[in-house]
């Protein structure tokens, strides 16, 4: 009688993502897993201490100015973390300089493997970091909404200038 053939599990412990990318191409799945779970836990216990707080809830609905605040103040605060150049320091032990970026803000690479490089990938993509820092502001506002608004305000007027001094640039460049 044959017996049941059982396969052991790839030798370079990949398993199941195998088929997803060459192991050199590969990005750090595990990591990226690692740092999905973190921020899920984070929001999960931010909101469990809010709905237990006699102090704090959670608003009905998201005022349509709050919404666009943190929208506006979130896109400039993500950038800032992820490009700007005086915020490089805390961008380098994850990241390689590539070149320059727009203004004021520099391009970078991540560098490293695992969650180093995960972490890389993260701080250098203010997409992706956007979420971390809009569910971070949408959290502000049901515990300190006072200090979260002047946050976002802070960072959405930042975003006004950072135009406008686009636009003046473009101007004098045009001779106006």
């Amino acid at each position: 009688m044959p017996t049941a053939r059982t396969s052991a599990p790839p030798a370079d412990g990949h398993g199941n993502v195998d088929g997803y990318a060459s192991p050199e191409e590969r990005p750090p799945l595990a990591s990226y897993g690692l740092l999905a779970a973190l921020f899920n836990a984070l929001v999960a216990a931010a909101l469990f201490l809010i709905s237990r707080s006699s102090r704090h809830e959670l608003p009905e609905r998201v005022d349509v100015g709050d919404f666009l605040l943190i929208g506006v103040g979130s896109h400039k605060m993500s950038r800032l973390i992820s490009k700007d150049k005086v915020m490089s320091f805390a961008r380098a032990p994850f990241t390689e300089l590539q070149d320059k970026g727009g203004p004021a803000e520099l391009e970078e690479a991540p560098r490293g493997s695992g969650l180093r490089r995960a972490i890389g990938e993260l701080i250098v993509c203010p997409y992706c970091l956007g979420l971390w820092v809009v569910a971070a502001m949408t959290l502000g506002i049901a515990v300190a909404p006072r200090l979260t608004r002047f946050i976002a305000s802070v960072f959405s007027a930042l975003t006004v200038s950072d135009f406008l001094q686009i636009a003046y640039k473009a101007a004098e460049e045009k001779g106006l």
